[in-house]
Order: structure tokens, then C-alpha cells, then sequence
């Protein structure tokens, strides 16, 4: 192995290697899933080498060649819907991935390679971790995301989340390299036998879950509607009023005398018209879905709309002053609760679509709100919740999750620690065409399901609909491109797990754990002054 890596070539190819593995690997774009446990090896490999030789700047290109194949491999299907947005998601995130990676290679090198595994598990984790929180957060592809066209791999993400799956990559992956490069047969079989523990041990527990994990629960009845609406043509083409009569046929011929509540997509509600929120019950729609919900023994109806208020005030960095009316305005992406009570019910989209729904830091540089991609009527950042919210009909909780945000475990965690039973998540997955895209979005659904222990219902404009159970498997599910509506009965869960109350603590511990290592450089650089 030594000789291999001292060529330039080979360390150019290994590096191109674990692009191709990860790849690979990822859901619907091979859905190789066990690759995933050799996939680093490769690229660890030539970090090897870099590492003897320091060079930094050499090891940064091999890993964003790697990482670069993995973005563009993977997630090539967001040139669909922005052009611009994809090449930046590309390069950006590769840099980013690279940038983890050398920082890895650099804190080894000053510290020592005894804390090899440790250092990479504690800055790859920190960098997942922190790619949740801030304003260029893109968490498609974090690494226990592979793992969602395997659910029966990994029940136990109910008590650590994905990046528990991602922790036992990076670990099964450190350790195949040991044993790979380890020279003494000894070390070699004491790493083995390692090895078979951490690989036998998380997916034994993962199937006694799965098979010990209670799905029944109380039943409720849903309705889900598929338009398949053209997000290119139709959608902008037909009149709103033309849009919501088919809707709201196809949901006369769902609804049943149990139904009890209807789920629609997002945006579908007047799509070509931002609506003001206070004067909801103004409008004609309010008149005729609540004509339609009578026929349906007056069962709830979800759908997703653009909206907007009026401040007095700069609300937050998305209000933007009008001057015709001499008011600021904020445009949201809505989830809609038209129910039993006076007014319907809004909960506004919490995880904005970089580019698209939101350009970064306009808090600390505004004039980069002018930058913002107008698309689905929406012009620059829109507004947000300040917390994760739930609905609540007839004493059913659930939690409404728009498009983007079903990405995001730890925000759904702490909307079901409210007291939700289900999920519902309403999307429009049609901007992506028929690609890998909406696939991996529907299987990503799976993993919310069981870190929340809850039923997933999803309404998607076109792509896929369907139903989930709280142990990730897939109850029901509609094709692309086809216009359809279906009934189920899905089982409420009020039950907790330990995700929901503890959150993402793996990735607290990592970041620690990354703050111990930089302190420790830093006392080495001071111990070595003072030696001088």
C-alpha cells in the first residue's frame, strides 16, 4: 500500500475513488449502501501521505476532488431548479467538505497520529453539526443520510439521530484503514475483531427495534392529494381558481366518512398570488373550501400557500418597506389549518431553501437581499417562525413540515416534543423533474419517522405521496408525473424518544471534542515558545 500511494497517479485515482464510493453509496444514486463503510478509506490513504510529507495545500486539492464527485454525484438534479444555485451548491460545499478535511489533516499533523480517529471524527462531526445550524446550511448530504434506503439499519437514530449514522461511518471506515495498513498481524486481528463488534452490534440493536416497535396506535383517517401541477407551465398558466376546484375535487373523491383531516402540497393554494393573512376569511377560497369540507363531515384540509403581513416596522431582515401603502411587508411559505375554528390556523416554513427563499447574512450585509432568485411569486429572504410550531385539530397534534425542512431531524424533534402524533409534510417536488432528487427527499422522510417514532404523511405536488410508518417502512406511495389522490389510515403516537428530548448531543460532544483538540494546539505552540 505504501508503494501504491507514493505515485502521484494512484493518489489522484484513490482520491477520485472515494468520490465514486460515496456516490455510490448515497440513496438513488446507487443506493450501494455497505460502500459506505470503505468509502473514506481511500482518501485517508492519501492523507497518509500528505501527512509524512506536509503538504498541506496538496492534501486540501485531493480532498476537494473527492468531495467535488460526491456533491456533483449525488445532488446534480439541483441544476433543475437554479442553475446558478447549483453550481454555487457544488463548489461551495465541496470547499466546505475540503476545508473540514484539511483541518482534520492539520490538527494530526501538530498533535500526533495517535489522535487520528478522534480528530476526524470530532471536526467531520462538528463540520455536519454546524452545516444545520447556520446560514449557508445545505445538510443533504450528511453522512447518515445513506442510510435511509436501509431503515431497518438503523432504528436506534430514535436515540441519536443521523448523525449517529454518521459517527459509526467514520468509525467502521477508521478502522478498516487500520487494518488495512496496520503491518503486525496481531494489531491486524485485535482491530478485526473490533471491527465485527461495531458493525454486528449497531444493526443487531437496530433489528430488535424494528422488530419489537409497536406501529399500532389510534387510528386517523387521511386524505392526500397529488395535482400533479406542471411547477414549469401549469402552475403559473391556469387561473388559481381553476387550480383549487381540481384540488378540491380530488379530494371529494378521497375523502371517506372517517376522514379527518385532507393534506394538500405546498404552494397549491392560489399559487400565483401571495395572500394576506389577516384577510383570510375575505377571500373567495375561504367560502369554497369550507363549501367542500361540509361534504366531508367538515374533516380539516392542510394545504400550502405564499403569504405575507404588514408591520408598522422592520419585523425582521425579510420585511422590506412598500411604499405605496407606507408599511413594511414579509412574504412567507405557509402551512394552512382550515379547521372548525373562526380562523384558519398558519404556521410559517422555518428552513428556507438557500438562494431561493433566503440569501445569507442580509442581517450584517442587506444589500444582498438584491441578489435573491425570484421564484414562486417570492422576491428576496421570506420570513420565518422564531420557534418550531405544531397544529392542532380536534385534539390531534401534528406537525406540518414544508418541503426543505424535512431535512432537518433535530427541528422536527422539537416540534414533536410538543405533543405532536404525526407528520405531515407538503412539498413540490416537480422543480427537480425526474431525477434522484425527489427520490432521495421522500426517503429522507423515513429517518424523521424514526428518530420521531411517528407516522409520515406526505403530499407532494408530483414526485412522491405517501405514507410512512413510525419505523421508516413505506406504506403507501404514489408514482411521478401522475395525478392521483388516495386514503389511509395512518396510527397516531404521542410516545417521546430519546432524539426528541436530548436533540442533536452527538454533534454538542463533537463540537467539544474539536474545541479540546484547537486548546491543545494551542498549548502545544505556547509549550514550544517557552522551550525556545
Amino acid at each position: 500500500m505504501e508503494k501504491i500511494i507514493q505515485k502521484r497517479l494512484y493518489r489522484w485515482l484513490l482520491s477520485i475513488l472515494s468520490g465514486i464510493l460515496l456516490v455510490v453509496s448515497f440513496p438513488e444514486t446507487g443506493s450501494l449502501t455497505p460502500l459506505v463503510f470503505i468509502a473514506w478509506i481511500p482518501l485517508l490513504l492519501v492523507e497518509s501521505y500528505f501527512h509524512n510529507y506536509k503538504k498541506g495545500f496538496s492534501m486540501f486539492l485531493h480532498a476537494y476532488l473527492a468531495f467535488f464527485i460526491y456533491n456533483v454525484g449525488t445532488t446534480w438534479w439541483v441544476y433543475y431548479a437554479s442553475e446558478g444555485g447549483a453550481y454555487m451548491a457544488f463548489l461551495a460545499n465541496s470547499l466546505l467538505m475540503a476545508l473540514a478535511f484539511l483541518t482534520y489533516h492539520l490538527l494530526k499533523r501538530k498533535l500526533g497520529v495517535k489522535w487520528n480517529g478522534p480528530i476526524l471524527i470530532c471536526v467531520w462531526l462538528s463540520f455536519e453539526f454546524l452545516h444545520f445550524h447556520w446560514e449557508l446550511s445545505w445538510p443533504w448530504l450528511t453522512l447518515g443520510n445513506v442510510f435511509a434506503a436501509r431503515v431497518s439499519w438503523v432504528q436506534w437514530y430514535s436515540m441519536t439521530g443521523v448523525l449517529g449514522g454518521s459517527l459509526w461511518i467514520l468509525i467502521m471506515n477508521l478502522l478498516l484503514y487500520k487494518i488495512l495498513t496496520q503491518p503486525k498481524h496481531l494489531v491486524k486481528n485485535t482491530y478485526s475483531v473490533m471491527t465485527l463488534i461495531l458493525f454486528v452490534l449497531p444493526l443487531s440493536l437496530s433489528y430488535i427495534l424494528y422488530f419489537s416497535k409497536d406501529t399500532k396506535g389510534t387510528p386517523y383517517n387521511v386524505a392526500v392529494i397529488q395535482p400533479n401541477t406542471d411547477p414549469y407551465g401549469e402552475k403559473f398558466v391556469l387561473s388559481n381558481e381553476e387550480q383549487l376546484q381540481t384540488l378540491l375535487e380530488q379530494a371529494d373523491q378521497a375523502v371517506s366518512k372517517e376522514t379527518q383531516l385532507v393534506i394538500a402540497p405546498e404552494t397549491s393554494l392560489y399559487p400565483t398570488t401571495n395572500i394576506y393573512e389577516r384577510g383570510l376569511r375575505k377571500e373567495t377560497f375561504f367560502h369554497i373550501i369550507n363549501e367542500h369540507r361540509a361534504r366531508w363531515a367538515n374533516a380539516g384540509l392542510l394545504i400550502g400557500a405564499s403569504t405575507y403581513q404588514i408591520f408598522e416596522y422592520k419585523n425582521s431582515p425579510a420585511s422590506r418597506f412598500y411604499q405605496p401603502i407606507n408599511a413594511f411587508v414579509e412574504d412567507y411559505n405557509s402551512s394552512i389549518l382550515f379547521d372548525n375554528t373562526p380562523e384558519p390556523k398558519i404556521i410559517h416554513k422555518s428552513k428556507l431553501v438557500l438562494g431561493v427563499e433566503k440569501i445569507p447574512f442580509v442581517a450584517t450585509f442587506p444589500f444582498l437581499e438584491e441578489l435573491a432568485i425570484d421564484m414562486e411569486g417570492g422576491s428576496g429572504s421570506l420570513g420565518i417562525e422564531n420557534e418550531p410550531r405544531i397544529f392542532e385539530k380536534n385534539r390531534v397534534k401534528f406537525s406540518p413540515v414544508v418541503c426543505y425542512e424535512s431535512v432537518y431531524g433535530a427541528f422536527l424533534a422539537k416540534q414533536a416534543k410538543q405533543g405532536s402524533q404525526f407528520i405531515a409534510i407538503i412539498t413540490n417536488d416537480g422543480w427537480w423533474k425526474d431525477t434522484p432528487g425527489y427520490k432521495q427527499h421522500f426517503q429522507f422522510a423515513r429517518l424523521r419517522a424514526i428518530e420521531n417514532n411517528k407516522y409520515v404523511v406526505r403530499s407532494a405536488n408530483t414526485g412522491k405521496s405517501g405514507v410512512i410508518s413510525n419505523r421508516g417502512d413505506v406504506l403507501k406511495e404514489t408514482g411521478w408525473w401522475v395525478k392521483t389522490q388516495f386514503n389511509y389510515t395512518i396510527q397516531l403516537n404521542s410516545k417521546q424518544t430519546l432524539y426528541q428530548i436530548l436533540g442533536d448531543y452527538i454533534g454538542y460532544f463533537a463540537v467539544a471534542g474539536f474545541g479540546m483538540f484547537l486548546v491543545l494546539r494551542v498549548l502545544k505552540i505556547f509549550n514550544r515558545r517557552k522551550t525556545a
